[in-house]
């Protein structure tokens, strides 16, 4: 049977009215002031929305999240006030002692002699007055094992009994980086299954409500089982493309996956998304591939970064998975390494995505929209890093986090939060992007800013407005996002979400 909902009394951003006829989940038609009503001419199944003057948009989109991770954190030891490397113990101390006296299910465990590993998730080290080493949690944490991840996902840092029970018992400090810390990490999702799919419904069904319609889930496991499996036991609240990373190359050939296809059983909501790597680390640990050397580590080892897949093996690797009909997608953050991943493209004569391009040469800007690679960006981590740009770019901030610069250079932006590294709220991304500050302070480079429209525009899947034929995917708002202020996008009243043509999200 045909499914058919009509919008009414609506309005569109900027200003006019609009009524929207939604069919098998498709814009079937959009009749704006003038145009005459749609409503005589449907049929009495037809579903008749009343909006109340509230605005329609295209449905918004988050380009880079790490589902499995974002929907853990809200169960882990919040790490993020912690100042120092003592006050993260000290956070830590109190949560055992806690959990000591009596059962503590957000901790993960039962009794003080639990075997399983207290995760902690949120610290940042870079601007701390002491270093984080495994001695400090060995003193308050004896034979229980912690593992605390940094916010960027980068770092994680282990007491002498979890570095033994992942094989890393001479580790000299307990700081893991990059490869080791993420091997450490991919263990951290080994929770019941059933459970840990409850959770990333329940961080689907909160995003919907921020009139989030799709995610591009870039977690580092073999996705499309997990998602598929999700889908078909009614998690339908987002569409979903998942990332494929170098450990499962040779897998997603031979099973003749290929970008933008659609997995077979998922209602249309499971697509093959790029191919994921991480050829650098991150600012905040000073893993982040850069031409100059970071203060304070001058002539050390990895002074400048840390390059983790160089380019004599990217080229190959994005060659590979490129003719398999994956398009890439490079993680590369410091400007040495967007040099590199940008030169991969040109050599193999290839579009695809940079995902973060935090810090740009000059001469590289231009590059981006001749070779048609889109900048993946996060908006919201530069007002997160700011103070440690300040501290380890220094001269070098304003082609930092540079928006309005890629923009201008013809690149397309495309919008995410890198969830759970900032939030999973499209309204926080695009309020970051425009008012280039997340506090009381003056904006940040504030000509990097870019406009309302431009960040709407690369949070909505390449969706300037609602157009006949286009997919039903809409958010329903209440404040008219062109003239809200800073704190009104950050807060954006989402009165509903549809997904092709049903609500996902229903507050009217």
């Amino acid at each position: 049977m045909t499914e058919s909902v009509l919008l009414t009394g609506a309005r569109l951003p900027g200003g006019g009215t609009a009524e929207v006829s939604l069919v098998d989940g498709r814009i079937e038609s959009v009749s704006t002031a003038g145009g005459g009503s749609l409503a005589a001419s449907r049929d009495a199944a037809t579903q008749i929305v009343d909006l109340d003057g509230r605005y329609l948009i295209p449905g918004l989109w988050d380009k880079h999240v790490h589902a499995t991770q974002w929907a853990l954190v809200s169960r882990r030891l919040d790490l993020s006030a912690a100042a120092s490397a003592a006050d993260a113990v000290g956070i830590v101390a109190e949560r055992l002692r806690r959990a000591s006296a009596s059962h503590d299910e957000s901790a993960g465990i039962t009794s003080d002699t639990d075997a399983g590993p207290l995760v902690g998730y949120g610290f940042r080290d870079g601007l701390w007055p002491d270093a984080p080493h495994r001695g400090l949690l060995d003193a308050v944490t004896g034979a229980r094992p912690v593992i605390l991840v940094s916010a960027d996902l980068h770092c994680c840092w282990l007491n002498s009994a979890a570095l033994a029970q992942h094989g890393r018992a001479e580790h000299p400090t307990g700081l893991l980086r990059e490869d080791d810390c993420f091997a450490v990490t991919r263990t951290l999702g080994d929770v019941e299954t059933d459970t840990l799919d409850g959770w990333v419904r329940d961080a689907a069904r909160a995003a919907a409500t921020r009139g989030v319609v799709g995610v591009v889930d870039l977690e580092m496991s073999w996705n499309v089982e997990d998602w598929t499996r999700r889908i078909r036991s009614g998690s339908t609240e987002l569409r979903v493309r998942f990332g494929i990373y170098p450990q499962h190359l040779d897998r997603a050939i031979d099973a003749g996956l290929v970008t933008g296809a659609l997995i077979a059983g998922t209602h249309g909501l499971l697509q093959v998304g790029p191919f994921k790597v991480i050829t650098d680390g991150s600012l905040n640990t000073r893993t982040a591939y850069c031409f100059d050397e970071y203060p304070g580590l001058e002539g050390l080892a990895h002074s400048r970064g840390q390059l983790n897949v160089p380019y004599e093996e990217l080229v190959p690797m994005l060659r590979r998975a490129s003719q398999a009909g994956l398009v890439p997608a490079v993680h590369a953050i410091g400007d040495h390494a967007n040099t590199l991943a940008l030169d991969a493209f040109e050599r193999l004569g290839v579009g695809g995505s940079i995902e973060h391009a935090q810090l740009i040469a000059e001469v590289d800007f231009e590059r981006f929209a001749r070779l048609g690679v889109v900048a993946g960006v996060q908006p919201e981590h530069a007002m997160d890093d700011r103070d440690v740009a300040d501290k380890y770019w220094p001269g070098r901030t304003g082609r930092a986090f540079a928006l309005a610069s890629l923009l201008e250079s013809g690149a397309e932006l495309a919008l995410g939060s890198d969830a759970p590294v900032a939030p999973l709220d499209p309204w926080i991304t695009i309020a970051a992007a425009v008012a280039r500050t997340g506090d009381d302070r003056a904006p940040w480079h504030p000509e990097q800013s870019i406009s309302v429209a431009d960040g709407l525009f690369a949070s909505a899947d390449r969706r300037r407005a609602l157009e006949p034929g286009g997919p039903a995917d809409i958010a329903v708002l209440d404040v008219d996002p062109l003239s809200a202020s800073t704190d009104e996008l950050r807060r954006m009243p989402v009165a509903a979400t549809l997904l092709a043509g049903r609500f996902t999200h229903n507050a009217l």
